[in-house]
């Protein structure tokens, strides 16, 4: 399985990128992938070299690249309990840094890069993320819809936003949520908002999951629950992405 670093240009420098793309030539349809807040990884480069080893080239940009390049914190080679609320009080100036408006022209940049590829077919691609990376996965196809097919986001607070940036959505969507991160009864007004969209959505609550439950470098993790995120990305992107 082909790997290599990128430097992708931004508009407030070069933001490095992991990317994972299939062997033996020819084109692929593209998928941006956004990290977790603990970023890039062995954790996310081994999921990013699974979403690639079923026919995808796939991107994962150094979102908090201002910082500096991967990786932005040391991390522990396993984020126990004890380790996460220091590494999140370190990270959280990061993720306020990252205002919409100066993300936007990072998707930009990153979306650009990506449909560049010789390697990535023509048409449109697919976002996905993790944690406050599905957050940025959303921002991006509301942006983007020209370019983007599919977003899928995993325990991620896709309605930090508010709902007008829900409603404005229109590609193929696929929510999962942590059993502790949302409520039965937020889990109906979310979806109640992307049915008044009329997107094409499935947007569920993975059972006896807690927040981060894909990250198999957590205590957060939980391997039927990344199983059925497998199980629900994987139909997404086929349908929604053209292969050949």
């Amino acid at each position: 399985m082909p790997t290599k670093t990128v430097q992708i240009p931004t508009a407030d420098g070069l933001a490095d990128a992991f990317v994972a793309r299939p062997g033996g030539g020819g084109r692929h349809p593209g998928v941006l992938m956004y990290a977790d807040a603990f970023g890039i990884r062995p954790t996310i480069q081994e999921m990013a070299r699974e979403l690639a080893d079923h026919g995808y080239y796939v991107l994962v940009p150094n979102v908090f690249h201002r910082e500096g390049a991967t990786p932005v914190v040391e991390l522990p080679e396993h984020i126990g309990e004890a380790d996460r609320a220091p590494l999140i009080e370190r990270l959280m100036p990061l993720i306020m840094d990252l205002t919409r408006a100066r993300f936007q022209g990072d998707a930009d940049a990153y979306l650009g890069f990506l449909t560049a590829q010789p390697e990535v077919g023509a048409g449109p691609v697919a976002v996905t993320g993790y944690c406050i990376g599905g957050l940025l996965a959303t921002r991006t196809a509301e942006a983007h819809p020209e370019q983007v097919a599919a977003l899928a986001a995993f325990h991620a607070p896709v309605a930090a936003d508010g709902p007008e940036t829900l409603r404005r959505l229109t590609v193929d969507i696929h929510f999962g949520h942590a059993e502790t991160d949302l409520t039965l009864e937020g889990l109906d007004e979310l979806n109640g908002t992307l049915e008044a969209s009329g997107v094409e959505y499935t947007s569920e609550i993975y059972p006896g999951t807690v927040h981060g439950f894909t990250m198999a470098d957590t205590d957060a993790f939980d391997p039927a629950g990344l199983q059925h995120h497998w199980d629900r990305l994987l139909p997404l992107l086929a349908r929604a992405l053209t292969h050949g």
